[in-house]
């Protein structure tokens, strides 16, 4: 162990306490302030709301218009998620107000929108530009609609997201070797396969197989990106390798014969990345031409992890175990970058990172790991004004995400109802499968403790809950089937899993904690 890394681990043992209760304390703490952060960025962006139709400006100084490609899928979703777990009052208002206006006065081609002005008070775009229309709805879908549709199931947002999906492939006409597509690029064929997957395994409507076996013959067998003489690695390219490992994913469930024809190609594309696309540890540049070897934008991508989740997909499947340990690596080495600064030390390139972090280690723990993204978070935590506006622009939204994705992982997926701004949420997950939560508070409150289940097989009906961009990990799930004990101050019930999924009734006095212990009865 170096010696950096060992004064790091220390440092993050010192930080969380060496006991169990000072542990948990600590991950209340943290999952209070990150949720603290994100209603506060709710509440400033709010302040420059549309007053008609409730839009969120791109950007607060200079873009006074709405778009999809932005504003739609970067910072709508996750100021709406935020609302649904601090404000659920915004949530049902303003929340689904913007998602019903954003129909009615952005749609421009069937139900695929355009940019809508402020100031003129109609589309931004004189004429109808279908490449960029295509885009914003892909950028939607991927970015915005696909969190929002695994994280609430079925619901006005999914929608959406299944006419955008339709209208896109209605309209599909550049002409290629396995068809009409209505893209071609990295970025938005790449958008297109991650979000068809996931449409396919909830809906089980062959045509979504079908659209997404084209895109994937069409990168696999005709253009391999890895034969190209620019692969981006970075955000607005490596979308493409995300979407080819899920395409490549529903193959192996769906058409093995497909799967096996793709095989070499999809592990000859992951193997070029990992010789050529990484520093020595581990982390990825922004862009490489695979074909000679060589690099051609040198700073490291804050979007490592989205190129790794590919890889951990590839790797999960089909039993390559280097392709695991190389992430595992990469993972262990992160405390070298603590103070990398990604996006020129932009808020949006560490909630990036720290995104990618925290989907990766969700799935291989790393101590190292962990401290980075403490860190990392309080570095995130720092950028944000008095007003709650962070740097404003629709990049904020990502902040957001990121920072609900650390709250969670600090909770293992609990929560409270209704929450509040003095209450904070700690969990730990023990080797032997229970879970011990606090719940604190500074004031009396009284409501429910509720419990994340396995999204991915509920709401997107998953073969398995594999490594993708644009989800929220699962941490602590209650499954409907099974029975839990919970003790609270010693005091122990049974509860069947229907039952906690409908929230944990509680109460406390103010300055109040309680500590929850949740064991699955058949560890017992």
């Amino acid at each position: 162990m170096g010696l950096i890394k060992f004064m790091w681990f220390l440092l993050f043992l010192t930080a969380v306490g060496f006991g169990d209760d000072l542990v948990l304390l600590r991950q209340a703490q943290q999952n209070r302030d990150a949720m603290r952060f994100c209603w506060r960025l709710l509440q400033g962006w709010l302040q420059f709301a549309d007053e008609e139709t409730k839009f969120f400006p791109r950007n607060l100084k200079t873009d006074f218009f709405w778009n999809a490609k932005d504003c739609s899928a970067d910072n709508y979703p996750f100021l709406t998620l935020t609302a649904y777990f601090t404000d659920r009052l915004t949530f049902e208002t303003t929340m689904k107000q913007i998602l019903a206006n954003e129909q009615r006065f952005c749609n421009r081609v069937d139900r695929l929108p355009d940019d809508w002005d402020f100031e003129t008070r109609g589309f931004r775009n004189s004429k109808v530009e279908m490449p960029s229309i295509i885009f914003g709805a892909s950028e939607y879908i991927k970015d915005g609609l696909l969190p929002l549709t695994e994280y609430l199931g079925r619901s006005l947002w999914s929608e959406r997201m299944y006419g955008l999906m339709d209208d896109i492939w209605k309209h599909a006409s550049i002409e290629t070797e396995v068809g009409l597509l209505p893209d071609k690029t990295h970025e938005v064929a790449g958008d297109l396969m991650q979000a068809l997957a996931r449409i396919y395994w909830q809906s089980r409507d062959e045509k979504y197989k079908k659209y997404a076996f084209m895109l994937g013959d069409y990168f696999l067998v005709y253009h391999p990106p890895h034969k190209s003489d620019y692969l981006q690695l970075d955000d607005h390219g490596c979308e493409v390798i995300g979407g080819l490992s899920e395409v490549y994913l529903l193959a192996k469930y769906e058409d093995e014969t497909r799967y096996i024809s793709w095989k070499n190609t999809m592990h000859e594309l992951i193997d070029t990345v990992l010789k050529f696309g990484r520093n020595e540890k581990g982390l990825f540049y922004e862009a490489i031409d695979p074909n000679i070897g060589a690099i051609k934008r040198d700073a490291l991508t804050d979007n490592w992890g989205y190129d790794y989740n590919a890889i951990a997909t590839v790797g999960l499947i089909d039993g390559k175990g280097e392709y695991i340990e190389e992430i595992k690596s990469t993972l262990d080495n992160l405390i070298d970058f603590k103070d990398y600064p990604w996006e020129e030390d932009g808020a949006d390139g560490l909630a990036d990172s720290l995104e990618g972090a925290i989907n990766l280690f969700n799935r291989f723990p790393s101590e190292y790991a962990f401290a980075w993204a403490d860190y990392t978070a309080e570095r995130l935590l720092s950028k944000q004004r008095p007003s709650g506006i962070i740097e404003g622009w629709y990049g904020d939204g990502n902040s957001a995400r990121t920072m609900l994705m650390y709250a969670l992982w600090k909770s293992q997926g609990c929560y409270v109802e209704p929450w509040r701004a003095d209450i904070g949420v700690g969990a730990v997950k023990n080797g032997d499968g229970t879970v011990d939560v606090i719940v604190t508070t500074e004031w009396r409150w009284k409501g429910k403790l509720k419990f994340d289940i396995p999204r991915h097989k509920e709401n997107f009906n998953m073969p398995f809950d594999y490594p993708r961009l644009n989800q929220f990990p699962e941490w602590f799930t209650v499954e409907s089937g099974k029975e839990y004990q919970i003790e609270i101050e010693n005091q122990a019930s049974k509860f069947y899993g229907e039952q906690l999924r409908e929230g944990l009734p509680l109460a406390l006095p103010a300055n109040g904690t309680v500590r929850i212990k949740i064991s699955p009865i058949h560890l017992n």
